[in-house]
């Protein structure tokens, strides 16, 4: 047994896990890395990174299909789903250099490839190593959930952990749950060929985001020729792979209808959420808290036992790459450098990529309701934007909006939402005036260059100034000035 003396011990390489360790080696700390699945986590290998890769993939045919009002005359493309998952394991091994084992152990990051476990609350067993950390990181990352479904246990299925294995394509594919990964998904094979049936509990898809925008992208899924079966549950499964039969019942209880039938399929994908990774970790021998929601942690990413950080999806809460990103510098900061440091909450964003994607930020309209905040809401289309015009994206769902929820009483940003093409590259800028630290005008005043997608936040900005800039009160000023003398 080797035993290792390190000030910094991370425990999982995913994305967060990763940040962690480059930037405390980079300082100088003594670094182990331990990891027994692939370096780079779930996004690189089967979650954000392969998804995109696909539904670029996907969006690229429908580019073609759609072509002939700019005067292209084209066939249905032929699409290859081999070829396609080809582009996707090309898309994750040009990025893996950047989280690779080598290019760590470069930056002098002492790497052990086995499981991690707390043997106490001051030392790890890794394989056979035992290391001794002055601070430890937990990353371990979050597994999807497959919920409990009679007939399940004989029935095949697919996760995002094994759906990008795949190189023949799905004849019908359904898809239980209607989150992120699950409309994705739909849209994506939908447009590769594909027939899709997604199945969803709650009446609607994506009900963490706005209500409104939400609506509007299932009425664009519908469009791509996705059948939406929204408040409807599944009773249970059966048959084999290749025919498989799905039998629903209404989330209310009541009888099924016709939307309501079983759905016969050749694939199931289940994307119905994630759980903490927190098994086999030895938490209980170290002490430290956890609930089957994820370990327990402070503002600062402190568990209860001050040297033990945690972060990212084994944490619970929401599981993006850019919120462990964001959890990597808190703890650098608050563990390195001494420095108090918490976890911003108040602007996280989420997007959604499909076309158009759907990007949030901050608080809802309805979550600013419930925290009684009162709030008004703004709602500009997107298809005035003079560089979607000349794109041929004019009208339909795809066209979109841009929404601005203000708090009713102190007239303060506190929520926006995009659903346009690329709506991701352009929340950013509402971000920084959700967290304070730029003013709306700042974005309304801005020279931007013409014509550009990102005219859309300053437009949405300039409409909200615009109310009390050609307020009466205002014309009066105007006015009373003209009267000067020039």
């Amino acid at each position: 047994m080797e035993d290792i003396r390190a000030d910094v011990c991370v425990i999982g390489a995913g994305s967060g896990g990763l940040n962690v360790a480059s930037g405390a080696a980079q300082l100088g700390a003594k670094t182990v890395l331990i990891e027994r699945e692939a370096m780079g986590g779930d996004c690189l290998n089967v979650g954000c990174v392969p998804s995109k890769a696909l539904l670029h993939v996907a969006h690229t045919a429908s580019l073609i299909r759609r072509a002939g009002p700019l005067g292209i005359s084209v066939s249905e493309p032929e699409v290859d789903y081999a070829g396609a998952m080809a582009h996707v394991r090309r898309a994750i091994e040009r990025i893996e250099p950047h989280d690779s084992q080598e290019r760590f152990e470069g930056l002098g990051v002492r790497v052990i490839r086995d499981t991690g476990r707390f043997i106490d609350a001051r030392r790890v067993q890794a394989g056979d190593a035992r290391i001794r950390a002055k601070y430890f990181v937990i990353a371990t990352g979050s597994a999807p959930t497959v919920p409990a479904i009679p007939g399940l246990d004989t029935v095949p299925f697919l996760t995002n952990e094994t759906l990008f294995s795949r190189t023949e394509a799905p004849g019908h594919l359904a898809i239980i749950g209607a989150g992120p990964i699950g409309v994705e998904m739909a849209q994506a094979h939908q447009r590769l060929g594909c027939q899709v049936t997604l199945i969803e509990g709650r009446p609607r898809i994506l009900p963490r985001y706005d209500a409104e925008l939400s609506a509007l992208l299932a009425e664009q899924l519908q469009a791509d020729g996705v059948t939406l079966r929204l408040g409807t549950t599944v009773a249970a499964v059966s048959g084999k792979a290749g025919d498989i039969r799905i039998e629903p019942h209404s989330s209310d209880g009541t009888a099924p209808g016709p939307a309501q039938e079983p759905v016969q399929a050749t694939h199931l994908l289940f994307a119905t959420g994630r759980h903490p990774v927190t098994n086999g970790l030895g938490l209980d021998a170290a002490g430290i808290r956890h609930s089957e929601a994820g370990i327990t942690v402070g503002p600062n990413l402190r568990t209860n036992r001050r040297h033990v950080f945690a972060m990212g999806d084994v944490i619970g809460g929401e599981g993006f790459t850019h919120l462990a990103g964001h959890h990597a510098s808190v703890i650098v900061r608050e563990m390195l450098f001494r420095l108090p440091s918490r976890v911003a909450t108040s602007a996280v964003p989420r997007v959604t990529y499909t076309a158009p994607e759907l990007a949030q930020i901050g608080l809802t309209e309805a979550e600013a309701s419930a925290a009684g905040l009162a709030p008004r809401t703004e709602t500009l289309r997107v298809d005035g934007n003079d560089r979607f015009v000349a794109e041929n994206i004019a009208s339909g769902p795809e066209a979109g909006l841009t929404k601005l929820v203000f708090d009713g009483r102190r007239g303060k940003l506190i929520g926006a939402a995009i659903l346009a093409p690329g709506a991701g590259d352009l929340i950013g800028p509402l971000g920084h005036v959700i967290e304070g630290r730029l003013k709306l005008s700042a974005i309304a005043s801005q020279m931007l260059p013409y014509p550009t997608h990102a005219e859309i936040p300053k437009r949405a900005a300039g409409m909200h100034l615009a109310t009390a800039l050609f307020a009466p009160r205002t014309r009066r000023l105007i006015s009373w000035l003209l009267k000067l003398p020039g």
